[in-house]
């Protein structure tokens, strides 16, 4: 293989770099974050989920948490429903 026949391939390794460093490599982080957020939820702590529902925690299990909306109705919801970027503009 010569230096001719690697050039070829340059721009598509140039693309896939790329598209990791924007694309895959961000979205990992904001997984990592997410799911580290989600293990600190406490008793307590206001949240938005990703239907949209305002609420405060009341109770936590271990793949579920019960929300108290505003009107005093309880709800209980999966741990992954919770939007980390909605969430963090109620602290």
């Amino acid at each position: 293989m010569n230096l001719a026949n690697l050039m070829q391939y340059l721009p598509m390794i140039l693309i896939v770099v790329v598209f990791y460093f924007f694309m895959i490599r961000p979205q990992m982080n904001k997984a990592k974050e997410l799911k580290k957020f989600v293990a600190a939820l406490k008793k307590g702590d206001k949240v938005i989920t990703t239907a949209g529902m305002h609420g405060k925690i009341v109770e936590l299990n271990e793949t579920t948490f019960l929300l108290e909306t505003e009107g005093g109705s309880k709800i209980r919801f999966d741990k992954s429903a919770v939007s980390l970027d909605a969430s963090k503009t109620l602290a």
